[in-house]
């Protein structure tokens, strides 16, 4: 029998945009000049491709649902919706979201799914709505979760849950929090530093819900020079559908170039700024299928 939880994303859409309001009207109030603030394309971008989201992970959860279903229909192990084992569960669930967000930066074919939510170079609410319209590439990492006999609508529940506690970290208008909450939360200041694009805070602070992961794993480091946000190299487009796939188009276009499967093998499966060795750049620089201009992918933190 499935667990009747609420929808916790439809329901917090009013205060998603009761917050931006605010947010947005405080930047006319009290604007500060070093802030990376609000630009109405970047933000219309944003809200596009959440909008473009909640239809792409419609049509994923068809396969994902069926694939977890089957995995809790063949495990012995069965965990019970009460109010003592949902907290569990959500812990349990922001451990694996952890290492879901860090795979997700280190391996470059996740990366093209995610690279969308770091492509804007601003920093508010809206740019927490920027999000991937490939999010196919998440639900491995929680079938442990399902093996230990979670069930599906709870791991959606707590998935949610988490999803939604983000919103209000991507902003530059709450400084550091008290020393407690900073400690064990994911707070705008570590978040600022994720989103950052200088080289320092690159692949950091990976934490959903709690940073305590990354303290744990040595993946995290403090807010101290103001972020840069966006990429390495920053992409010149709203388009949509360019934001959603360009990272694909770039893997495609060095798969093409390369000239042996190791660097194809390299190109897909290792981190966004690998390059093939220096012999085997030199082997590539002479066949004539390799143009000049191959892609660098880009990097964000």
């Amino acid at each position: 029998m499935s667990p009747n939880l609420p929808d916790v994303v439809l329901w917090s859409i009013p205060a998603f945009v009761l917050l931006t309001v605010v947010e947005i009207v405080s930047h006319r109030i009290h604007p500060d000049e070093d802030a990376a603030g609000y630009e109405t394309k970047d933000a219309a971008t944003s809200v596009t491709m959440g909008l473009g989201s909640l239809v792409f992970d419609f049509l994923w959860k068809i396969p994902i649902v069926a694939i977890y279903s089957g995995v809790y229909a063949l495990t012995p192990l069965r965990v019970p919706v009460l109010w003592w084992t949902v907290p569990l569960m959500l812990l349990a669930q922001d451990f694996f979201y952890y290492w879901s967000h860090r795979g997700h930066h280190v391996i470059r074919i996740l990366w093209a799914c995610h690279v969308v939510h770091h492509s804007s170079r601003k920093f508010n609410l809206t740019t927490a709505l920027r999000q991937p319209w490939t999010s196919l590439t998440v639900w491995p990492f929680y079938l442990p979760l399902i093996a230990c006999g979670v069930h599906p609508a709870a791991l959606a529940f707590c998935s949610s849950t988490n999803l939604v506690y983000q919103f209000w970290v991507h902003t530059e208008r709450i400084n550091k929090l008290p020393r407690p909450f900073e400690y064990v939360l994911n707070t705008p200041s570590h978040h600022r530093v994720h989103h950052a694009s200088q080289g320092g805070y690159l692949d950091r602070n990976f934490g959903g819900i709690l940073i305590i992961w990354d303290r744990m794993f040595g993946s995290w480091v403090a807010e101290t020079d103001r972020p840069v946000y966006g990429l390495t190299k920053n992409i010149a487009t709203h388009n949509p559908l360019r934001v959603a796939t360009h990272e694909y188009a770039a893997i495609a276009k060095d798969l093409k170039a390369a000239t042996s499967w190791r660097v194809r093998a390299g190109h897909v499966f290792r981190g966004p700024g690998w390059r093939p060795q220096a012999s085997e750049a030199a082997e590539a620089a002479t066949a004539p299928a390799l143009t000049a201009d191959a892609t660098v992918p880009e990097r964000a933190a």
